[in-house]
């Protein structure tokens, strides 16, 4: 539900707010005060296209935002989260243009691709007119308002429950039949590569170590002079080393240590130096036998390295990839040899799963044909109480010879209508004009009453377009019942359709002979009267003219007291 809208230098509006709330909202004012582009300033925010012509004359950007509870639409709910925007059970959309058309889209004060925000936007409001939003004309919206207006969501759940799982296998099985029609020759190619890696027996890490110790055996020569030298330096250096100078010392503060005991801290470290040097000078021997090694072990290393190097090259893979490229390889092999199996049984589960698909979109069919010949008959008579008294409505529902495995079901549905007598039903989009469309859009949203999950915003445009007297009353009667499911906002010229409604906003423009600029004002029980009065009796306002606004206002009241409602052809 829309709850609260803010507009700033957006066509002819410099500043407007506006508080909204459930039930059905009348927007009333002159020709030209701009009731309209209060329905193109929803579309803006709701993602609808928007280019430098919407912001007014002399402003730098026009900006839009529409605030919506969403705690009853769970499809809103659902693509938040989805989206991982936070929003505490409420949502703003606000939408920036600038002078040079560059645009911007926000979600909950995060920005968004406008994309985005047209996808949330069409699950917050529904728009009936002559909009971008016209969702009556669009063939998944028509499936979607007979399934709803015969009850269909248990027969849906599952057909798309069936088709999901179908698609899973039939991918599957494509998958195994493309891998299967060069199966022999991919197995030969498999067993040999699969031996070959076997046959190197490759450990993890091996690579790395091979690489050090080729590097080592490489460079013997060279390491062992170092190795050597130092061993000199520490311990074997003819009375010259390390070891052999730390010995004299220590000896030599052995003697004076009668004469002066500070000196034993010392003379201990340097006996303790003694250890580790004879140490060092132990393990640098070791290595420089550990050096002196086959000289046929250099050649193994470097042959064993060229085999790894090479079969990794084959399977252009690194080195030490190569035990995970062999698990790799078994694991495809066994599936391939295992592949004849697979496919049967697989082939056989989807034809089970065909069978029962088949068995749940036929009852979807045949409950979609009784729907469509009520909602028909509903919706036609509908039309002839709402301006159209030749008018009939027909939905048309055809399964194609093929039927194909859809979640939504295998049916085409389309909304045919003729307008005026003896004209053959055509579909909607073609025949109808925009005030009819409107009508047509209200009569099917009045007789598909069950709800649907969807917007629980709608904002019909010019609704009462080329009616008047009793037809006017009862398209304020069906916009008044129709907002007991959510909220109704309606754009109107008529006084019969403004009193029925349970709020009523006014939009005037006013001018200073050099600028114009649009006002709202919501209107309190003694403004509605005056408003009522202008839109009945013009320009000059008579005390008459205010009486029977009254009465107008008095009507709805009544009957809402009474308990009465206006009867919906077609319902039993």
């Amino acid at each position: 539900m829309l709850t609260h809208l803010q507009i700033r230098d957006f066509a002819i509006i410099d500043a407007a707010e506006l508080e909204l709330g459930a039930g059905l909202t009348a927007l009333t004012g002159e020709t030209g005060a701009g009731k309209s582009i209060l329905v193109d300033a929803v579309l803006a925010a709701i993602g609808g296209r928007a280019g430098a012509d919407v912001v007014r004359h002399g402003a730098e950007r026009a900006e839009v935002s529409a605030t919506f509870d969403v705690r009853g639409n769970a499809a809103a709910r659902a693509w938040l989260e989805e989206q991982a925007l936070e929003h505490e059970g409420e949502v703003m959309l606000r939408r920036v243009v600038g002078s040079d058309g560059r645009t911007r889209a926000y979600v909950n004060g995060q920005a968004q691709p406008v994309n985005q925000v047209r996808a949330l936007g069409e699950l917050l409001v529904d728009i009936h007119g002559q909009q971008e939003f016209l969702t009556l004309t669009r063939a998944a919206t028509q499936r979607s308002l007979l399934d709803a207006h015969g009850g269909h969501a248990e027969l849906l759940a599952p057909v798309a429950r069936l088709a999901a799982q179908y698609r899973a296998i039939d991918a599957e099985l494509s998958a195994l039949a493309a891998a299967a029609a060069e199966r022999d020759s991919r197995l030969e190619l498999l067993r040999y590569q699969v031996r070959e890696l076997e046959a190197l027996g490759l450990e993890p890490g091996e690579p790395e170590a091979l690489a050090a110790e080729a590097q080592r055996l490489a460079n013997r020569g060279r390491l062992a002079e170092a190795a050597q030298g130092a061993l000199a330096l520490l311990y074997e250096g003819d009375g010259e080393d390390a070891h052999a100078r730390a010995g004299r010392a220590a000896a030599t503060l052995r003697g004076a240590l009668e004469l002066d005991e500070a000196l034993r801290p010392v003379g201990a470290l340097i006996e303790e130096a003694l250890i580790p040097l004879k140490e060092a000078g132990r393990e640098l021997a070791g290595y420089l036998e550990s050096l002196e090694v086959d000289p046929r072990r250099q050649e193994a290393v470097e042959t064993r390295i060229a085999s790894i190097e090479q079969l990794a090259r084959k399977h252009r893979v690194p080195p030490g990839e190569l035990p995970s490229q062999l698990a790799s390889l078994a694991r495809e092999l066994a599936m391939l040899e295992h592949a004849g199996t697979t496919l049967t049984e697989l082939e056989g589960q989807r034809a089970a799963l065909r069978r029962d698909y088949d068995a749940a979109a036929a009852a979807l069919g045949r409950a979609r044909l009784k729907a469509a010949d009520e909602l028909a008959r509903a919706v036609t008579a509908l039309m002839r109480g709402l301006g159209m008294p030749g008018g009939v409505f027909a939905v048309e529902v055809t399964t194609p010879a093929e039927r194909p495995v859809d979640p939504s079901g295998a049916e085409r549905v389309e909304f045919l209508v003729s307008a005026n007598p003896g004209q053959p039903p055509r579909p909607i989009a073609r025949i109808a004009s925009g005030g009819e469309l409107s009508r047509i859009s209200l009569a099917v949203q009045v007789a598909a009453a069950h709800e649907t999950g969807g917007p629980t915003c709608m904002i019909f445009d010019e609704v009462d377009a080329g009616v008047g007297g009793a037809v006017a009353e009862m398209v304020g009667r069906e916009l008044h019942a129709l907002a007991r499911r959510g909220q109704v906002l309606c754009v109107t010229h008529l006084p019969q359709v403004a009193s029925q409604a349970d709020r009523h906003v006014r939009v005037a423009k006013l001018s200073d002979g050099r600028k114009s600029r649009t006002v709202l004002t919501s209107l309190s029980s003694d403004e509605r009267v005056e408003e009522l009065a202008r839109m009945l009796a013009g320009v000059d306002v008579t005390a008459a003219a205010r009486e029977h606004a009254r009465q107008m206002l008095a009507r709805p009241k009544a009957a809402a007291r009474s308990g009465a409602r206006p009867r919906r052809p077609g319902r039993s």
